[in-house]
Parts: C-alpha cells; structure tokens; sequence
C-alpha cells in the first residue's frame, strides 16, 4: 500500500492527547475521521506518529504516516487541500506527501525535539501566552541549570523520569539540554528548555524540565539530580509540570537510503553499554 507523510501541528489545549481513546477528543480520533470522510475509506483510517503526545501537549512538528488502498486514485496533494477545508483551527496538517521507501513515522525518526516555556519571576507574565508558557514562582537560575544539565546527556535508564508501561524500557539517549532566556521578540524573558532525544518516554519531558526547575530555583542540588540517574523506578521527589508549556518542535529523519536500517535498530530492544 502507498505510504503518506502528514505533517501536523495542534493547540494540544482542547485534546486528551495523540492516541485515539473512546469518547474522548484527541489529536488522532480527529483526524482519523476526517481522513477517513474526504477519502471515502471504506476502511478507516489508522495513523502512526513520531511522538504519543500527552493530553494538553501542543506541537508544531509533529509528523505521522498513513497507508492508502492502491486505487484510491486521490494525490496526496488533495488530501492536503480537503483536510484544510474541514479540520478545526487546533489543528492543522501542513503537508501530505508521498513517504520514501522505508519511511516509518514512529521507527525512522533518529530524535525529536521538544522545548518547555516558563515564565518564572523575572519575566513578563503576558496573559496572551499562559496557554504555552507555565508560570513558576521563583527566579530561575540558568547558571546553576547549566553547570549540571550535561550530566544527563548520552545513554542512560531514566526510570526516574518516566511513568512505568509494562514491557517498555526507559533507556534512552539524551542529546541536547538547554535552557536560554528569550532576548527579544514576543517571548521576551520568557525561559526556554530544549531537550532533544532519540526518543522518549511516559512524561520524560515534563519530568526532565521538572527536576531542572528544582535546580535552578534552589530547592535542589546537582547531586540530587545526577542521582536520579541510577534508579531503577519512577522517583516521586522528581516534579512532573503542567503539559501546556510543552511544545513537540521538531522530529528529524535520517537520509532516504537509510531509513530502512534506522526502523531496524529503533525497533530494537535499548540495552546499556
């Protein structure tokens, strides 16, 4: 069957999440339907994403793949311009195109990227963006942010961090931890935390930006946070925050020729080396 890319974003506030789940409005439930009606399926339509974001979690990169009949006779292109005409402006398909050989939206992706906004006590509070940007009440201290965030980076079991799914692992690799304060612009003052990965967990993000704000507002210390590193279960002293101040961004592919050999080794089970 031909495979198609979609590229979405969503206002996450108005959804119970990615994944469709009865009588609930979710990001997948809604455009299910609606690929489902302008296609004329006589099989509904299932997607796969890069990333099961949670209820509440807004995305301007996320990417997902559908598997069309072969005589379906409608381009992709066409897809695209229906679903414009009928989708709810939470959420907006912003490309369907024909996916390479191999492509897999879930598999192929080598990392995706998410950053948390925060507005902590030394920036402007706008009532505009309190639908992406959470409010903390103390001054974040990046310095000391900084100066323990590279501790995390590579491959390592970030149980800590993670709501347990049985038979899941929560090893992971964790490439960029950053946090910067908005110079200018609409967002001016306001905190911005990278995290990029190959892949996450059950509220990994949320928990990650969590533990960094304990750091940074001095509640703790970096040891604490390092610590967190050796368990082996999810640490109830690790803060999860509010999912509206997490945005999915960005989701990265490697080269065509590749892609098949990078479902092959995402499917496999992560292991510590």
């Amino acid at each position: 069957m031909p495979r198609w890319r979609l590229d979405v974003a969503y206002d996450g506030a108005g959804f119970a999440g990615w994944a469709t789940q009865p009588d609930l409005r979710t990001v997948a439930g809604e455009l299910e339907r609606w690929v489902t009606t302008v296609l004329r399926l006589e099989v509904p339509a299932t997607l796969v994403c890069a990333g099961r974001t949670d209820a509440g979690v807004h995305a301007r990169g996320q990417v997902a793949h559908l598997d069309v009949p072969d005589d379906l006779g409608t381009a992709p292109e066409e897809l695209h311009r229906r679903l414009a005409r009928v989708l709810p402006p939470d959420l907006v398909v912003s490309a369907v195109r024909t996916a390479p050989p191999g492509f897999d939206a879930r598999f192929a992706a080598v990392w995706r990227r998410y950053v948390y906004r925060l507005a902590d006590a030394a920036s402007p509070h706008d009532p505009l963006l309190r639908g992406f940007v959470q409010d903390v009440p103390a001054t974040l201290d990046l310095d000391r942010l900084a100066a323990v965030a590279p501790a995390l980076l590579g491959l390592h079991e970030f149980a800590a961090f993670c709501r347990r799914r049985e038979g899941a692992t929560t090893i992971r690799t964790l490439l960029d931890l950053e946090a910067v304060r908005v110079a200018d612009g609409p967002l001016a003052g306001v905190v911005e935390v990278t995290v990029r990965a190959d892949a996450f967990c059950h509220s990994m993000v949320r928990s990650l930006v969590g533990a960094l704000v304990a750091v940074a507002d001095g509640r703790r210390d970096g040891a604490w946070l390092t610590g967190l590193l050796d368990a082996t279960a999810r640490d109830s002293s690790v803060p999860v925050l509010p999912a509206r101040g997490l945005t999915l961004e960005e989701v990265g592919y490697p080269a065509d020729d590749a892609l098949a050999s990078r479902v092959d080794e995402a499917r496999a089970v992560r292991e510590l080396v």
